[in-house]
């Protein structure tokens, strides 16, 4: 039986329910935000999804937050399919959207950061990015007890 691969394409609005699903997963353990159905219909462009066999098995997004500064959200990968890839797959993805777009800075805020410093980013301050914390942060249950840790790429 020959190999399937895994590829990261753009989502579509046929996505968003397995997005959904995948999201709420991780929004349940804490390690995620949720995301409603209408949002995820609203901001689909900014996703892009990882695809094995026909079946979506992970997801992720960007966040312009700033002319020269976009978030990596909703990095998630399906139960089963972990360690295999795919995250880096989605994330190298994401870097391409962003270098597409001339923005030069990534940061993201994660539990996971051996995995970002794999991929090449490096744990710095929260405080250094005021246009997230005004963005998001004030929203967030977590605000004063924050537990996240932010990771930044700079490209070029």
């Amino acid at each position: 039986m020959p190999a399937v691969t895994v590829v990261c394409r753009q989502a579509n609005l046929e996505d968003v329910e397995p997005l959904y699903l995948m999201i709420e997963e991780y929004a349940r353990k804490g390690i995620m935000l949720p995301r409603s159905r209408e949002v995820l219909r609203r901001q689909i462009d900014n996703f892009v999804v990882a695809e094995e066999d026909g079946k979506v098995i992970g997801c992720g997004s960007l966040c312009l937050l700033g002319p020269d500064l976009v978030e990596i959200r909703s990095l998630g990968i399906m139960d089963g399919n972990k360690g295999k890839g795919v995250g880096s797959k989605l994330v190298d993805r994401l870097i391409e959207l962003a270098i597409e777009q001339g923005i030069p800075k990534i940061i993201a805020l994660t539990y996971e950061v051996s995995f970002f410093v794999k991929n090449g980013f490096t744990v710095v301050p929260m405080d250094v990015f005021p246009e997230k914390v005004w963005t998001d942060c004030i929203h967030c249950a977590k605000r004063d007890r924050c537990d996240e840790i932010a990771v930044l790429k700079v490209i070029g």
